[in-house]
């Protein structure tokens, strides 16, 4: 599935730390062909959590087991005012003085110390309450974003936020052509961000 090139850039490219990817909107379209129905969700609720929310993010491979998900529900009332303290649009596509940095790392703190839930069960879960925001840190983002990471002695919330800086800094670099490709595919009848484009660049071209 790969179409990764050379490390120069092209003007069509889609530049990873790995190399171009010269035709990210075939990705993506193949992508959500692969794997219809989860980007395809209708708008929830922001500022509210439930099961349901969880049980969704199942859909996407989180594998959130019915232990794990009480736990989560047990943090209900402090994800849902983290939720609060986060504008439905915020994204990661603006300055970066506008990305509210410390409610994020409050609401990735509320998932803090919870067996068997790390990165890539709750950002499967809250990306699509944050779907311009919440990057989707999967083993495979997780591993491509290595060199952000600050490594397992760092508080919970804390290290999420160094992850999700490191993947702002490929947005802000692709930002242009990110831009292009959402265009492209909402005449496709596709919406999608463009932290959702990017994670599903970087997961389609590392996954092999």
């Amino acid at each position: 599935m790969s179409r990764a090139g050379s490390s120069r850039r092209s003007s069509a490219g889609l530049v990873l730390r790995t190399g171009v990817v010269d035709e990210p909107e075939a990705v993506v379209l193949e992508f959500l062909e692969a794997y219809p129905g989860f980007d395809a969700r209708s708008a929830t609720r922001p500022t509210a959590f439930a099961e349901a929310d969880l049980r969704w993010a199942n859909r996407s491979g989180a594998r959130i087991a019915a232990t794990e998900i009480a736990a989560i529900l047990d943090r209900r009332v402090a994800i849902e005012r983290a939720l609060r303290a986060i504008a439905a649009n915020a994204s990661l596509a603006g300055p970066v003085d506008a990305v509210p940095w410390f409610p994020l790392g409050r609401l990735f703190d509320a998932f803090a110390e919870i067996r068997g839930v790390g990165f890539s069960k709750m950002t499967k879960a809250l990306h699509p309450k944050r779907p311009a925001l919440v990057p989707m840190l999967d083993s495979v983002v997780h591993e491509y974003l290595k060199d952000d990471d600050p490594g397992s002695a760092t508080p919970f919330g804390e290290r999420g936020l160094a992850l999700v800086r490191g993947y702002k800094r490929d947005l802000d670099d692709n930002r242009a052509t990110l831009g292009e490709v959402r265009r492209q595919l909402a005449h496709r009848g596709h919406e999608l961000t463009e932290v959702r484009i990017l994670d599903v660049v970087i997961w389609s071209t590392n996954a092999a």
